[in-house]
């Protein structure tokens, strides 16, 4: 995306992280934006936290969210995702019942930034951390592991769309296409 913040860009007129926030408060009594670049992002009104190990993508902001978690669970969501859905986040955390990680599949494929952990999942965190390992699927075999399936998902949400991140301008495009063609059913 040329090196612009993704969470800064514009879907259906509105900025995507201001999306995700607005999706997040309605869910969570405490929401935590794990930044690098707080300046950007002021106009939230969030509390922030830098990377407790920064450059290790994804997996550094898991851990240093899970770090700064002041609950036993948090819900770990990429800043990228336009179309989050309330009601599957609560879905997916109504099926914690002890486990580390509870995690969308689509396919073959997990989605690990969409997904509910545990702060039992921090050692293990660290461990991959230690070995330059920066797949966060990497420390599922080593925790209680609860996956929903793509059936069940479907079930609420038959496109999912509560899926779709953006990653190139073309993405960009359809999310926008998208936004306005909700937009005329909403009105």
């Amino acid at each position: 995306m040329g090196g612009r913040n993704k969470a800064l860009f514009r879907v259906g007129g509105t900025r995507i992280i201001q999306r995700v926030v607005a999706t997040m408060t309605r869910v969570f009594s405490r929401v935590l934006l794990v930044t690098n670049n707080p300046d950007e992002f002021a106009f939230l009104g969030l509390p922030m936290v830098p990377d407790i190990k920064p450059g290790v993508g994804s997996l550094g902001g898991l851990y240093t969210g899970l770090y700064h978690c002041p609950t036993e669970y948090g819900f770990l969501v990429a800043c990228d995702m336009p179309f989050l859905q309330e009601g599957i986040i609560r879905h997916l955390t109504g099926l914690i019942d002890g486990h580390d990680v509870v995690v969308p599949r689509v396919g073959a494929h997990l989605e690990p930034l969409h997904a509910v952990y545990s702060r039992r999942c921090i050692p293990h965190i660290e461990a991959l951390l230690h070995e330059n390992e920066l797949a966060i699927i990497a420390f599922f075999p080593h925790v209680s592991l609860r996956e929903v399936d793509e059936r069940e998902l479907r079930r609420l949400d038959p496109t999912l769309t509560f899926l779709m991140n953006l990653n190139t301008p073309e993405d960009l495009r359809k999310a926008e296409a998208l936004a306005q063609e909700r937009d005329r059913f909403t009105s």
